[in-house]
């Protein structure tokens, strides 16, 4: 039997940044620095916690990576997990070697630097392993196995950070991820800790079976307020110390403190979890609330599904309050043939109006179907899921997925851009919804396919994640050249999924040059771009129309429907466009 299997639970330490800050006065560095200048400032906060009856205490090395501290990552690890080891000397406390996040430029964990950190504790001869704060799967799986086939009796922990509703910063469900943990052999133990105070956490935990397993849980203080420019933790221990008990009661073995927790903190949950007596208590099963609605028609869906050829047109929304254009636009175009208007979101990164209230305005006004795009920049986790429950409210049915195009470099230095997930990660978010909050109505999910990209086998790659996302549609890139009907065609063979080619009309020598050199993932070959040159309005509409005729004429064996964007306001060429394809 294990040290962690003879014990009832196992009590942790609390917080070493939070902590270091507030006892040093210390709020311009970080923490792990300390392993090497202060080294008696992280020993007495690690014997602090073992003397307040902590069982296991973690090495400050949280944020100890090649990416935060370049090679000098390997001596403040070693320096902190010399520390903690010499506090624990002569004690029964567990050592546990802390590893923390570290992210790819797309937002996943880097498992490359993830082992090197590891090999650095294996060589110091780390027994135990605690991965903590991290927003997904990914990276900890094969870092853990990595650890396991060099070293099979370490025990590693891993855990979470997820919001109060249960999802991560990147919009993974906390119950998806709980459940890769359990199935995984390589993982001891897992769980939550830090974003969440305790009785969030204690709530969300509630609705787990946990069955046996070893689950940790390891809640910050409390909610932090800033004071004075720094961030403050004003949260009573004792109401601490009585959330993890319950806790204890539903079945949680693995207990401590992250964010805005002290050894005082620690020191109250010691007593009361060694003095009261544990209640265990059943999971709660919410019962699925009645259905009071009925389950609406998507009609564009519908058509899709049946093989009928579907028509998109795409309508820039307002960079003023004048929406008119927009409403007449659509009605204009229902009459014309369109089956969906879809509304971009902040084209080229512009402010314009909100892409979800103008097509919910559309939809209610001027009865048409429409699909809003959502881009993953601007919204964190908590925006776009009020984004979502609003726009299902709405009855709008369909969405359009998308990174979303980033800054212009010149405004990056006054206005800040965020980006939590990427197109592939909203969609596993938006898929995770659907499966609980939106089941009765959920949102059929569209994404964009460039057929224009140079290394189309990636795009094709990534097009398939998107589709094990819960992507069914995919709307391409405008399309002028046969390298990009060929890759349409190699599209069509490879996904399960629809596929609405892109139609942009050209109306003029100036927008053909400025598209070709200005907006991403769009080529123009040379020969039409010099058909317009020095035509009248007239002459280029003809061409226009021609050229989109003979696109749609090539793509048709290969496509469910066409996607035209209106180009600079001209809804008479895409009228007259759709006149003629549907005739």
């Amino acid at each position: 039997m294990s040290y962690f299997e003879s014990k009832p639970f196992i009590l942790f330490d609390g917080a070493m940044g939070t902590y270091f800050a507030l006892k040093n006065k210390r709020y311009d560095m970080p923490c792990e620095l300390a392993n090497l200048d202060e080294r008696e400032k992280v020993f007495s906060i690690h014997k602090e916690y073992i003397e307040a009856g902590a069982d296991a205490i973690k090495t400050n090395t949280f944020g100890a990576n090649r990416t935060n501290f370049g090679e000098k990552f390997s001596n403040i690890i070693k320096a902190g997990y010399k520390i903690a080891g010499q506090a624990a000397e002569n004690t029964k406390v567990k050592v546990f070697a802390d590893i923390g996040p570290v992210n790819n430029d797309d937002g996943n964990n880097n498992s490359a630097e993830l082992m090197e950190i590891a090999d650095v504790f294996l060589w110091l001869g780390a027994e135990n392993f605690i991965f903590e704060t991290f927003s997904s799967a990914e990276g900890i799986l094969k870092t853990a196995q990595y650890i396991k086939e060099k070293q099979p009796n370490v025990f590693i922990l891993a855990q979470f950070a997820v919001s109060p509703d249960g999802y991560t910063s990147c919009g993974v469900s906390g119950k998806k991820i709980f459940e890769q943990m359990a199935e995984s052999p390589y993982i001891d133990a897992h769980g939550f800790n830090c974003v969440c105070g305790p009785a969030h956490l204690l709530n969300y935990i509630k609705t787990f079976d946990i069955n046996n397993r070893y689950i940790s849980i390891m809640p910050n203080a409390g909610y932090p307020s800033v004071i004075n420019s720094r961030t403050v933790y004003d949260t009573s221990p004792e109401y601490f110390a009585e959330k993890l008990a319950a806790m204890r009661d539903y079945g949680v073995k693995i207990l401590g403190g992250c964010c805005g927790t002290t050894p005082a903190h620690i020191e109250l949950a010691a007593k009361t979890l060694k003095t009261s007596a544990p209640e265990m208590k059943t999971p709660i099963k919410y019962a699925e609330k009645e259905k009071l609605y009925k389950i609406k028609t998507n009609l564009f869906y519908d058509k899709l599904q049946k093989g009928e050829k579907v028509i998109a047109v795409e309508l820039d929304p307002p960079a003023d309050i004048n929406v008119d254009f927009l409403l007449n636009a659509a009605k204009t175009l229902k009459k014309a043939g369109a089956d969906i208007i879809t509304v971009a979101d902040c084209p080229i990164a512009s402010a314009r109006a909100d892409s979800s209230m103008m097509a919910a305005k559309l939809q209610r006004e001027a009865n048409i179907q429409v699909m809003p795009h959502l881009t993953c920049r601007d919204r964190n986790i908590n925006a776009t899921k009020a984004l979502l429950l609003g726009l299902n409210i709405e009855d709008v049915q369909n969405i359009l997925i998308i990174t979303g195009d980033p800054l212009p470099q010149v405004d990056r230095g006054q206005v800040k851009v965020v980006f939590n997930r990427n197109s592939v990660q909203m969609a596993e978010y938006v898929k995770d919804l659907n499966d609980t909050v939106f089941a009765v109505d959920p949102f059929r999910m569209a994404a964009a396919l460039n057929v224009n990209a140079l290394n189309f086998a990636s795009e094709l790659k990534r097009a398939e994640a998107k589709i094990k996302a819960g992507v069914s549609l995919f709307l391409t890139q405008p399309i002028y050249s046969d390298e990009a009907i060929a890759n349409l065609q190699k599209a069509k063979q490879t996904l399960n999924a629809k596929i609405l080619a892109g139609i942009m009309p050209l109306v003029s020598y100036r927008n053909a040059c400025f598209i070709n050199n200005e907006v991403s993932g769009i080529t123009i070959p040379d020969d039409l771009i010099n058909r317009y040159k020095d035509k009248t309005r007239e002459e280029a509409v003809e061409i226009a129309l021609a050229v989109s005729l003979e696109i749609a004429k090539k793509t048709g064996p290969y496509i469910d429907g066409y996607y035209i964007v209106t180009p600079l306001k001209r809804v008479d060429i895409v009228g007259a466009l759709l006149q003629k394809l549907l005739c």
